[in-house]
């Protein structure tokens, strides 16, 4: 496993962004583990976010699983944005590549500059890099594809994301499966599910070991049920 995925986990549960009790996902599953990236909110956090997206793009490209033309990177409203913002930030310190970045408004703007679009202005067969935080059922991406090519008609070069719950969707395919087969977009995630058990199963992080068995036995649990 690379050290860049390490790092990423366990600056997840130092921040408080990975917790592990029993929470409801966004499609209405319970579960004994959540990722909310919003509770980044520090400057140093979303400093290091950025670089840990960054990496993960930064691979991808270099195996060539992602074109190295990317005109932008987009954002879905509203922990996207600056997910999308700190990446593009972190190509540009680390890696001296300067890409775009543009996100989406919940509602439609009716006066200044208008619309549901800010930042860059996506033009018809650009290459755009949707930055996420995390994919449960897929249902948020399914909401943001029709605003995101409303815009343009644009190639969606990939998918980042922080974490993949490797869960069900819609069907017997997980959500990622479901993404690809729907709409022909890969998803590439910083780390999976299985990775983080790997990590953080009996191995303290700060003193503290946040997967037990006892959490562990919920998460398998839980994964035999959504999980494929």
């Amino acid at each position: 496993m690379n050290q860049y995925k390490i790092d990423f986990i366990e600056f997840m549960v130092r921040s408080g962004v990975l917790t592990f009790g029993d929470f409801v996902t966004k499609s209405g599953r319970n579960t004994p583990y959540f990722v909310n990236t919003g509770n980044y909110k520090t400057g140093r956090q979303v400093f290091m976010l950025g670089e840990f997206y960054a990496s993960c793009l930064m691979e991808n490209i270099e195996n060539g699983s992602i074109t190295k033309d990317i005109a932008a990177l987009f954002g879905p409203a509203y922990k996207g944005i600056p997910l999308a913002v700190s990446t593009a930030s972190a190509l540009w310190n680390r890696h001296n590549l300067d890409v775009n970045y543009c996100f989406n408004r919940k509602e439609e703007k009716d006066h200044g500059e208008g619309g549901k679009m800010v930042g860059y202005k996506l033009k018809d067969n650009d290459n755009v890099v949707i930055i996420e935080d995390v994919i449960t059922a897929g249902t948020a991406i399914r909401e943001t594809l029709p605003q995101l090519r409303a815009a343009a008609d644009v190639n969606i070069a990939g998918l980042i994301i922080s974490v993949d719950r490797m869960e069900k969707g819609q069907g017997e395919k997980t959500a990622i499966e479901e993404i690809e087969r729907d709409f022909g977009i890969k998803t590439y995630p910083i780390v999976t599910v299985r990775e983080v058990i790997e990590v953080l199963y009996k191995r303290p992080v700060d003193g503290k070991i946040f997967i037990t068995d006892e959490i562990k036995e919920k998460m398998e649990e839980y994964m035999s049920k959504y999980c494929i």
